[in-house]
This record gives C-alpha cells, sequence and structure tokens, in this order.
C-alpha cells in the first residue's frame, strides 16, 4: 500500500507541471481569441507572439491566477504590466517584421520587450527603476530572450548608441513626444507612445517618419502610468 502510495504522490508530483503549463496555455489562446483577435487585432505574428508568450511568469506570484484577464496588473514600484489587448494593438501599430530592431521605453516586468523579441531581430529596453530593470533583465535571459538587451536608464534619451530603430514602443504617458525619440527613429519607421496628462486620460499616438516628415495619428484614449525622468 504505501509502495502505491509513493507511485502515485511521484505521478502526480511529476504531472503537475505539465498540467499547469496546458492550462496556462489554454488561457492565453482564450485571452488571444476574446480579447484580441475579437477587436480587431489581425496581424498572424503579433496574434502567435501573444499565444506563445507566458504572460503569468511576467506578473507577481499573488496575481498568476488573473495574469490573463482583461486590465492590467500591478508589479510594484507604482507601475504596472498593461491589459494585454493594449500590448497586442501596440505591437500591431508599428508592423514589427523579422529583420527589424526596436526600441522600447519603460520594460516594466518585460512583457511587452518579449513579445516584440518573438516577432523582431532584436529589442532593445530601456527602465528607469532598477529593482524592475534588473529583475525583467533576468527573467528574459532565464526564459531565453537572448534577442533582447535591458538598459538601465532615463527612457526620455532614448538609446541614442544602437540609434536609429526601425520601430519604438513607448509604454508611459508622457506630456509629449520626446525629440530625442523621434531623432532615434529611422525614416520609413513608426513610434506608438501614450500622450497626455498622466492623471487623466491619455491619446495612444501613433508616430511615423516620411520623407524627413514627422507625422502623428490619433488610435484611442488609454491610461498608462507617467514616464519617470530622472533626476
Amino acid at each position: 500500500m504505501l509502495r502505491v502510495l509513493l507511485w502515485i504522490g511521484i505521478f502526480f508530483s511529476l504531472s503537475f507541471p505539465a498540467i499547469a503549463g496546458n492550462l496556462m496555455e489554454e488561457k492565453r489562446v482564450e485571452m488571444v481569441r476574446l480579447q484580441i483577435a475579437r477587436r480587431g487585432v489581425e496581424d498572424a505574428a503579433v496574434l502567435k507572439a501573444m499565444r506563445v508568450v507566458p504572460r503569468h511568469l511576467f506578473v507577481p506570484n499573488y496575481l498568476i491566477d488573473e495574469a490573463y484577464q482583461d486590465y492590467p496588473l500591478p508589479i510594484g514600484y507604482g507601475q504596472t504590466i498593461s491589459q494585454p489587448y493594449i500590448v497586442a494593438l501596440m505591437t500591431e501599430l508599428i508592423k514589427p517584421q523579422a529583420g527589424h530592431r526596436v526600441l522600447e521605453i519603460g520594460t516594466g516586468s518585460g512583457y511587452q520587450a518579449a513579445v516584440l523579441a518573438e516577432i523582431v531581430k532584436k529589442v532593445f529596453t530601456v527602465e528607469i527603476i532598477p529593482e524592475l530593470g534588473e529583475k525583467a533583465k533576468k527573467r528574459l535571459w532565464e526564459l531565453g530572450y537572448k534577442n533582447v538587451s535591458v538598459r538601465v536608464a532615463d527612457g526620455y534619451n532614448g538609446w541614442p548608441e544602437e540609434a536609429p530603430f526601425d520601430a519604438i514602443v513607448v509604454t508611459a504617458a508622457a506630456d509629449h513626444i520626446p525629440p530625442p525619440l523621434i531623432a532615434q527613429l529611422k525614416e520609413g519607421g513608426k513610434m506608438v507612445i501614450p500622450v497626455g496628462s498622466p492623471f487623466l486620460v491619455q491619446n495612444l499616438i501613433l508616430v511615423e517618419k516620411k520623407q524627413g516628415r514627422v507625422t502623428t495619428r490619433n488610435i484611442l484614449p488609454v491610461r498608462f502610468v507617467p514616464l519617470t525622468r530622472g533626476k
């Protein structure tokens, strides 16, 4: 009897990770179907990335059960991981391609960087809060995202040493579009950024640089944490 109980215990200890993994995969598939594709996101590469990246590994342990829900979640230090739909929409708006080099401002937990890394050649991501930046760097490396470079710095200034970029994704709200980011955007490139007061609803803006001219287009109202500046 004892031997049977031991074998049962071993079976469940070996099976539980696989069962849990399958459950999370099912939740991701459902998230993409109900929250993202149904709302109009069509880019196949974006939808695939959202189905693949394990969002539950980018949230605090006590929020794992809510990882695939249709709202942002706190990740500490006054920051959040964005709503899945917004992550997918912002990714689709920059029209990512396999050969692209993309800059992200506001690493947070690293989730947006991971989604981008599933699609593009290289992701450069900047986080001003050292604790978040270091945790995200470790998490992304452990998950196998070797095409992501994380830098702890003031994101307003971008990453000039690696510019120009095919696209830029800003995941924090600024009261204006930072000129250094426009300068670091490649000709023909796109940037998506929430612009407006950090205490009110902002506008998600799509910025495009064509023939030396910069154009902007309002996409939809959003609410992001403010873009923090260095001293």
